[in-house]
């Protein structure tokens, strides 16, 4: 039986609308007392925190919204990753880069530690993931998808930035940064592959943005 990618236990931080991908890079800003402790824990371990979002969506600091519930039931798949930098700040924050390493299904949810939610996580159903970071991808429809896709909704892209970066990483780069709906967000993520997840990404941009109130989607923060 093969290794797997990260501990069967992982420490978990839910975020709506943040989508981690194999290879994928994600800066956190870590400053909420459970999540330090989350950091200051795993730091003194392998590294691995697991991304995840919760099921309803919700906003901590979106005075539309109701205070999120204390245990937001969570997708059952999320994205594992590994520290690639920590710099702690002077204020106890710490500043993070998360690499992505493997997808996870969530096995059953085990007791907090230090006010954090932790699960039992399985990888079996994602082989692949391991290597698609070295998964060969031509970018020609993905660039030319966001040619059309930022002239729709004004946004600009640098074209010829984007055209230097491998296909697959453009590809979750996209599916990241992209501001879809927290369920389309899973969706990409629980796409089987790159292949697969490329065709539901340019069905989206196909798609375009649809207007959405708080409850349905916000632009996601990269702080907690």
């Amino acid at each position: 039986m093969p290794e797997a990618p990260a501990p069967s236990v992982i420490p978990v931080f839910p975020l709506t609308g943040t989508l981690l991908l194999p290879g994928n890079l994600l800066p956190l800003n870590i400053f909420e007392p459970r999540y330090r402790n989350m950091v200051a824990d795993v730091m003194e371990g392998e590294r691995y925190i697991g991304m995840i979002q919760p099921l309803v969506p919700h906003q901590d600091n979106w005075p539309a919204l109701e205070p999120p519930a204390e245990n937001p039931e969570l997708y059952s798949v999320g994205c594992v990753g590994r520290i690639d930098r920590c710099e702690p700040q002077a204020d106890g924050r710490y500043e993070i880069v998360l690499r992505g390493i493997s997808r996870f299904r969530v096995r059953r949810e085990l007791p907090r530690a230090r006010g954090y939610r932790r699960v039992e996580a399985e990888y079996a159903e994602f082989p692949g993931d391991l290597i698609e970071p070295a998964t060969v991808l031509s970018p020609a429809r993905l660039l030319s998808a966001v040619r059309s896709f930022g002239e729709t909704h004004g946004l600009e892209f640098d074209l010829d930035l984007l055209s230097s970066i491998p296909g697959v990483t453009l590809l979750n780069g996209l599916a990241a940064a992209l501001p879809f709906r927290p369920a389309e967000k899973q969706a990409l993520l629980e796409a089987p592959g790159p292949a697969e997840r490329e065709e539901l990404l340019l069905a989206l941009m196909g798609m375009g943005l649809e207007p959405s109130t708080p409850e349905e989607y916000y632009s996601p923060p990269i702080v907690h």
